[in-house]
């Protein structure tokens, strides 16, 4: 999962993912005959959608059917069980039969033997985000579902629940809707209908387990859907752009430059000959999803962001998630523990080992870019040293292995974001304590397919063990980084590691983005007045400095749109996402009088530390730093 929480303006910029195979259960408690499931999109009424299940009958007086409480990959608890109303059981002969809610995710259900099937309807996670809110009680938008005219996520475990006997059967799925809905899944298709009068369509779909059905999500509606290749895989882009904002067309050249450049960094690694890219772009409306970000699965991944980004900034921001979601190949989905292999989606328990998973994962996504030549070093610098302040701002002696085997509870919970962030860079430092072993020979991506070998995707890792086994594969200087910085708590010296690539923290102009000057907004509100004015830090703004804006200027209008309190924040969105050269029409005011600012962006600077090569840095060292970089 990459989560974006994307709140400009005037409050926190945040940039912030598992998946698993069930474990074997002998019981046999129903037929062998696939479980036969319908969820029926033409028939919505109220929001809500209708499901029915049937399992073929059962041997046992009473069975257990639930809904997910945790899904793989977003680290805590959703609850989709609360979606769910008028949960009914019938009998062969059409009758009611008992059925009791135990708690919010399970029902069980008496007489089983006669049990013929259950219905339910679900109501949509997406416009419970108005109520819960982005922190409150509603799952991460891109695990949610969505019910509208014109879209529906199916993210399938919304939908779809599992008798606890029957994980490992399979499952047949009908979905029912328009005719001229567009359609996406990778789950395999077995036949399509179309009605006699030609107004809707029966797509039957096959899953081999439940775990296929939470593993594969579906989009249909009003889409927009473009593929291209990457080697042997087939890459498949769906988009749902509500006001025709943005394209699947217009989205395609970055996301196929940028996985194709992944492909060449992961060389041999081919898990997949399809991988499905959803998209959700929200248009900030009240019943619209909020949580910006994405989650993965093993062959696609659900992107949610919003709609009004400009188009160079949109292409920024999926190129850092859909990279992340896409390394999610290499680990926890090639490499994992037996936490995530054998999966509870009611009782689940944790693997210690996030900095993996969701570190290695982000490090990178990050570290591809320089290699691969997408941007140039003194960008890979800033994301680090960025990383290296939030994680800061966080709780840095905290051990890692603790935190992620408890990443629900207090007060892990709440650290969850630092995988992101010493996530990453404790696979940096390993990453040149390999390169340093091998002479630059070997790096994290060479021992992580290592591990990919000797596991793959179908035989978890003993949790307690792997760091002992990576220490074994590589060089005992893991040792001491493990004990100190991994299981122990104590923070890390990154001028340490600097120092082996010859590089160093100094202060100097960094670059910056249009809404920072000095490590601060430079804009700010005047609530009384409802205005919103350059402060102090603009001058700290290369940019802005040499356009002449001063301190307390009232910002009139962006590009035509006159700035009010009520979208400052999506102005200011757009205005983070400001490329150098772009045209831009800036309108303040100063003294009573206009202030016109045309003009077409340049880079922009301010003065802070930034990560810079030494001037006596030897030539060991810049070796080192470049076949850390450029493997």
């Amino acid at each position: 999962m990459k989560k974006t929480l994307a709140i400009i303006g005037f409050s926190a910029l945040l940039v912030a993912c598992g998946s698993s195979s069930t474990k074997t259960n002998s019981d046999d408690l129903a037929t062998s005959n696939p479980i036969a499931t319908v969820i029926d999109i033409t028939k919505v009424s109220d929001d809500k959608v209708p499901v029915n299940i049937n399992p073929g009958r059962f041997t046992l007086e009473t069975v257990t059917y639930r809904l997910p409480k945790v899904v793989q990959g977003t680290y805590s608890i959703s609850d989709f069980g609360k979606y769910i109303d008028t949960f009914q059981a019938f009998d062969y002969n059409g009758n009611l039969l008992v059925t009791n809610q135990v708690d919010t995710n399970t029902w069980t259900i008496t007489n089983a033997t006669q049990l013929d099937y259950i219905t339910y309807l679900v109501n949509d996670t997406f416009d419970q985000e108005k109520v819960g809110g982005i922190g409150g009680d509603v799952p991460f938008s891109p695990a949610g579902t969505n019910i509208e005219p014109n879209n529906y996520v199916l993210n399938l475990h919304g939908f779809i629940g599992y008798f606890d006997s029957l994980k490992n059967n399979q499952y047949m799925l009908d979905v029912i809707a328009p005719a001229e809905f567009v359609r996406t899944s990778a789950l395999q298709i077995a036949d399509t209908k179309t009605s006699a009068d030609g107004k809707t369509t029966t797509s039957s779909y096959f899953a081999p387990r439940y775990f296929d059905i939470t593993d594969n999500p579906m989009m249909y509606g009003k889409l927009d859907v473009e593929e291209f290749q990457v080697g042997d895989i087939k890459i498949v882009l769906s988009v749902y752009s509500p006001n025709g904002k943005h394209t699947a067309k217009a989205m395609k050249d970055a996301m196929q430059k940028m996985m194709l450049a992944q492909k060449t960094y992961l060389g041999d690694v081919n898990s997949t000959p399809r991988y499905d890219i959803y998209v959700y772009l929200s248009d900030g409306q009240a019943d619209s999803p909020k949580g910006f970000g994405a989650l993965e699965h093993h062959t696609s991944t659900v992107v949610v962001m919003p709609e009004s980004m400009p188009e160079s900034a949109l292409d920024k921001s999926m190129i850092d998630i859909v990279s992340h979601e896409f390394f999610h190949i290499v680990t926890p989905l090639s490499v994992h523990s037996e936490d995530i292999h054998y999966f509870d989606y009611y009782e689940p328990t944790f693997s210690k080992h996030l900095w993996m998973y969701e570190g290695v994962t982000e490090y990178f996504a990050t570290l591809f870019q320089v290699d691969q030549g997408l941007v140039p070093e003194d960008d890979f610098y800033k994301k680090i040293l960025d990383k290296i302040g939030a994680a800061k701002g966080m709780n840095d002696a905290m051990s890692f292995t603790v935190m992620s085997e408890n990443v629900l509870d207090k007060p892990y919970a709440s650290q969850y974001y630092n995988v992101y962030q010493k996530g990453a860079l404790i696979g940096m430092c390993l990453d040149i304590l390999i390169r340093e072993g091998s002479d630059g020979n070997r790096g994290i991506l060479s021992l992580m397919k290592e591990l990919s070998m000797k596991y793959g995707k179908n035989k978890p890792f003993d949790d307690d063990k792997i760091i002992d086994e990576i220490v074994a594969m590589t060089y005992p200087s893991l040792r001491g980084f493990f004990d100190n910085h991994v299981i122990g708590d104590v923070p890390i010296d990154y001028n340490v590691f600097f120092e082996k690539v010859g590089l160093e923290i100094g202060e100097g102009q960094v670059k910056t983005n249009y809404i920072q000057g000095n490590g601060a907004l430079i804009v700010s509100a005047n609530q009384g007045e409802g205005t919103i004015f350059f402060t102090d830090n603009v001058l700290g703004n290369s940019f802005w400095k040499e356009q002449g804006v001063l301190p307390n200027d009232i910002i009139k209008s962006i590009d035509g749109t006159a700035v009010s309190l009520q979208n400052a924040n999506q102005v200011f969105q757009n205005v983070f996402g400001w490329q150098e050269g772009q045209d831009v029409n800036v309108i303040l005011t100063r003294d009573g009088q206009d202030v016109v600012i045309k003009t077409t962006l340049t880079p922009t600077f301010t003065t802070g530390k930034g990560l810079q090569p030494k001037e006596d840095a030897t030539a060991a060292q810049i070796e080192l730093r470049n076949a850390w970089l450029k493997g």
